[in-house]
């Protein structure tokens, strides 16, 4: 029996680890969402084993792989990936390919935001969070906690407030001070969360999405975009209607996997990374004045990959220091 075609997508983010495996029509054959916990590499190892307990090897075999996200050059010497992509690129062919008319694609994860302003199915244009984490996932979930409600109940205390509570959306600190004075003052409970979520919504348009041109039609994904408070106070200020995605969350590994279906390059991938010993150290450089740090990957007690050189005479020198 021929075995058909399947591709891996791994996106590893600061907070969560998302992977899927589709076929060659784009169809998801295995999908997961865990938390990465500050190990990147025990989290792709992890999410490997769990996609693998709903992945049919008996009728297809894995050909290409893709990773994506702030660890995805760890991620792709792990699990042998045959594309490493930037995260603006895999999301924007992941939500190109889902709504071709897109125009505008937002982001929001557990700690990172972006903004993808998109033309004739390509990205012209992006923007990242940098410091404030107001408009984040994170922020949403400390706000809950303190607030005595899951995170995954905000959206629905949000909608049922008719006048959601002004919170200062400029940064984090303010938001939480002036989230504690509304409510010491008396302010509903649900009024409070709604303003919670214009403040995400608020602090996201005015900081990642400051003097871009938002238009319609408007994608929202990541992990945020599962709470319709913050759908709705999107909806609020910028007029128009907000597309959600049911795999928005996933949508990063969807464009990973993707982007090894396109590319010519091909390598079975046989899952084994479960079982793999893998080991991250950092070693100094030290042959010129930039005495660069390195971060060096051994599989199984060897030496498989190295970054953070500056140059090659850097990058030599540290393998074979390693190495040896």
């Amino acid at each position: 029996m021929t075995k058909e075609n399947a591709f891996l997508g791994i996106d590893v983010g600061s907070i969560s680890t998302k992977g899927v495996i589709i076929n060659e029509n784009n169809q998801i054959l295995s999908s997961e969402y865990i938390w990465t916990e500050g190990s990147p590499i025990s989290a792709v190892k992890r999410l490997v084993g769990l996609l693998e307990d709903q992945f049919d090897r008996g009728c297809y075999q894995i050909v290409g792989t893709g990773t994506t996200g702030s660890a995805r050059r760890l991620a792709g010497v792990i699990v042998g990936a045959t594309v490493v992509k930037n995260e603006i690129t895999a999301h924007a062919i992941g939500t190109t390919t889902f709504y071709p008319d897109v125009r505008t694609i937002l982001e929001i994860g557990g700690q990172d935001s972006k903004i993808i302003l998109v033309e004739n199915g390509v990205a012209v244009d992006y923007a990242m969070n940098t410091l404030c984490a107001a408009g984040t996932g994170a922020f949403l979930s400390s706000q809950a906690r303190r607030l005595g409600i899951e995170v995954d109940e905000m959206g629905e205390y949000a909608l049922r407030s008719g006048h959601p509570t002004p919170i200062a959306a400029r940064c984090t600190v303010f938001a939480e001070s002036d989230l504690v004075h509304k409510i010491q003052m008396g302010h509903p409970r649900e009024d409070i969360i709604a303003g919670v979520c214009r403040a995400v919504a608020s602090n996201y348009l005015n900081n990642v999405g400051k003097g871009k041109k938002i238009t319609s039609p408007v994608v929202f994904q990541g992990g945020v975009s599962k709470n319709i408070g913050v759908v709705k106070a999107f909806e609020d200020l910028l007029h128009c209607p907000i597309l959600v995605d049911e795999n928005g969350h996933l949508m990063g590994a969807m464009g990973a996997a993707i982007l090894a279906k396109r590319s010519v390059k091909r390598d079975v991938f046989d899952f084994s990374v479960e079982n793999t010993e893998f080991v991250t150290r950092e070693a100094s450089c030290g042959r010129c004045s930039n005495n660069c740090e390195m971060i060096c990957v051994y599989r199984n007690g060897q030496l498989i990959d190295s970054w953070g050189n500056r140059c090659e005479r850097g990058a030599v020198s540290i393998s074979k220091s390693i190495a040896g």
